[in-house]
């Protein structure tokens, strides 16, 4: 999911401007790598290596380039470049601007910063591009073509795993400038960590690759090394591990700055030698987004796996059997006496309710705090603790083979914890909520009444754990023809996520047991900001996607119905980039927390993401979240049109009777009102 990033013109040979830098002749180039770069022995050495790495084909040249001219290309950057703090769903990073652009700089800027460009311009060379090419096997290189930038990770900082694969991108390098009189220590964190691949058949009975959620290698970063690797389709799956924050004891004066040059090289473009006319579009339909889409997602866990909602018999631990069924959404005593063993009282109360369905109407979105009642949530609450005492096995084969979790996958799409409805199983209270309060029918029916829908046809529950240093979900969309209710119980005891005084100060004026239901408004700002402690992630966003044209008018139509995009906004780095007259393109989000139930109206085309959850957290992400289909009764909406129009109608004969009387003085305000009508 990285983005492309702008390309600079060329004009001669190694694509770059006259103006500013002639073609590098070979003895140039070579004077700016260290010593013995270039011989034939080493580059076998380096050759042999890369064609028998695995998990697949990879290298690691240390020392690349000359020692005191990398050196001063650091100076440079840490005493000249400015950075922006850039986050999305996969990534959390400090970046310069493309390197690229350096050529439209002026004659003054430029001046600063001529060890960079010396090093840019050597590492686009003829020369280098050749001897790349020739240790991976991948192919000519694109001279005109540049496409790098500077990165920076400090604590917390991360890249979860992709694989590249963007449109014509042929070879993936970075460039390590951490400090280079301070080594760094692998136990900080910043590896590339590559990850293995599975070959499957798909539903066509062909071999798809399937990547692995666990990492089966890791790079950590050092001075003047160089990492890479041939940008392969659906394999070359890796991520940088997070920079991890200081412990209590360590030494904080040490810094941990994993800075880097990363990049790519290209295909050869047109006019270069190794042009192939239409690779570029074959190698687009390769693309991560088409893996995303692609043919390997019978492979992925969980599997959606909705149930009808029927009228079961409802039964566990303390719990008889819910005999007394009625049709429709009429609550009965029994559905109450049920309820109120999990729920807070206050959100059985029938005023509670009403004041929950209207605000749901008018935000299609709902928070409601102190969700469990007190008694139960002691019970979640002790039982979460206790679980995360227990040491979890390391790689996820063995989570699934010795507990009842099970890790899913692949990992360019999500990682975490989970587990599936069993009908009746209430082992303990989170299988208890989730086989038992979620799938019953008066859960069903309190549900109904709280948000207004009357028809829910199915659900699909699991029960998450993202553990703290491993587990995110990516932003992905909800593709379904209608809407479809989602709901989140926060179930995170341990705190630190969120800036808590207000929500105390709130606690105490509603009760413990007391609710307060919040629009998506009131939690947009949320997302790592308010608390003065770093960021740990773990907070769920919903984003406005892609809209088309078209759908403008039945956006209109529906915009009091759904949760819908108000612009189009595809890229998930906007809710970080945005200024505070901007639109961050933020629908509904809410920070990991404790006891928290959100519900959600979400309509197709919607994105949705849990942020990961850093290592710096004080305890795991815990929820049990579900997905609600849902039939809207096209008979209400008739009626609703009807009285649209009935009142339009009344409305037209009014001014017309107005037009009439006023006819002689006021003929074109009439005109003009009847037509607003």
């Amino acid at each position: 999911m990285k983005r492309t990033t702008a390309e600079r013109p060329s004009i001669d040979g190694n694509g770059l401007p006259e103006s500013k830098k002639r073609a590098l002749s070979s003895e140039e180039a070579g004077a700016r790598f260290s010593d013995g770069l270039f011989d034939p022995a080493k580059q076998k050495k380096y050759t042999d290596a890369y064609t028998s790495s695995s998990p697949y084909l990879h290298g690691v040249i240390c020392p690349l380039i000359e020692p005191s001219l990398l050196r001063s290309v650091r100076d440079e950057i840490q005493e000249h470049l400015s950075f922006t703090e850039k986050e999305t769903d996969i990534y959390k990073i400090f970046q310069s601007g493309d390197l690229a652009n350096l050529d439209g700089l002026d004659d003054t800027s430029l001046s600063k910063l001529p060890s960079l460009l010396k090093l840019r311009d050597a590492m686009y060379s003829a020369r280098f591009r050749e001897y790349l090419s020739s240790v991976t096997g991948s192919g000519k290189l694109s001279g005109q073509k540049t496409d790098m930038a500077i990165n920076v990770y400090t604590e917390g900082c991360h890249l979860l795993c992709h694989d590249d694969v963007i449109g014509s991108r042929r070879v993936s390098y970075i460039l390590y400038l951490t400090d280079p009189d301070t080594p760094w220590q692998e136990e900080w964190g910043g590896a590339l960590r590559l990850y293995p691949t599975k070959t499957e058949k798909d539903a066509q009975g062909e071999d798809v690759k399937i990547p692995s959620p666990d990492y089966s290698l890791s790079i950590p970063p050092a001075f003047n090394q160089l990492s890479f690797f041939t940008v392969q389709p659906g394999e070359s799956f890796h991520d940088v591990e997070e920079v991890y924050h200081y412990r209590e004891g360590e030494d904080k004066t040490v810094k941990r700055v994993r800075m880097a040059i990363s990049g790519w090289f290209h295909i050869p473009q047109e006019g270069e030698d190794g042009f192939e006319e239409g690779l570029e579009e074959k190698l687009a339909e390769r693309s991560s987004l088409a893996q995303l889409q692609g043919r390997g997602d019978i492979y992925d866990l969980p599997q959606p796996k909705p149930v009808p909602w029927e009228a079961p018999e409802v039964s566990g631990k303390g719990k008889g059997k819910l005999e007394e069924q009625t049709e429709g959404n009429e609550f009965t005593e029994t559905d109450l006496e049920f309820l109120v063993q999990y729920l807070a009282p206050s959100y059985l109360t029938p005023d509670i309710a009403e004041e929950m369905s209207e605000a749901f109407s008018n935000e299609s979105s709902l928070s409601l705090e102190h969700f469990l009642n007190d008694k139960f949530a002691s019970r979640v609450s002790a039982y979460i603790d206790d679980q995360q005492r227990q040491t979890l096995p390391a790689s996820s084969d063995e989570i699934q083979a010795k507990t009842e979790w099970t890790v899913a996958r692949p990992p360019h799409k999500h990682r975490y914890l989970y587990q599936q409805t069993v009908e009746g199983d209430a082992e303990n209270p989170i299988k208890e909520i989730l086989n038992v309060l979620f799938p019953s029918q008066p859960f069903r029916k309190w549900l109904a009444l709280i948000t207004g829908v009357d028809h829910l046809k199915s659900h699909n529950f699991l029960a998450r754990r993202f553990r703290r240093g491993a587990d995110y979900t990516l932003a992905s969309s909800y593709d379904g023809e209608e809407p479809r209710l989602e709901f989140t119980l926060g179930l995170t005891p341990s705190t630190g996520w969120e800036k808590e005084a207000d929500d105390e100060e709130e606690d105490e004026e509603e009760g413990e047991n007391g609710p307060t239901a919040k629009s998506s408004k009131a939690k947009k700002d949320t997302p790592g900001e308010a608390a003065e402690h770093p960021s740990v992630g773990g907070y769920e966003i919903y984003m406005a996607g892609d809209e088309e044209e078209d759908d403008e008018e039945e956006d209109k139509e529906n915009a009091d119905q759904v949760l819908r995009p108000k612009k189009a906004k595809a890229d998930p780095a906007i809710y970080r980039s945005a200024g505070a007259d901007e639109d961050d393109g933020i629908l509904f989000s809410s920070q990991a927390g404790w006891n928290r139930l959100s519900i959600v109206l979400r309509d197709s085309g919607t994105l949705k993401f849990v942020k990961y959850v850093s290592a710096n957290a004080k305890g795991d992400r815990w929820d049990i979240t579900g997905d609600i289909g849902v039939e809207f009764d096209d008979d209400e909406d008739d009626e609703d049109d009807e009285d649209e129009e009935d009142e339009e109608d009344e409305e037209d004969e009014e001014d017309e009777e107005d037009d009439e009387d006023d006819e002689d003085d006021e003929m074109g305000d009439g005109d003009e009102e009847e037509d607003e009508a």
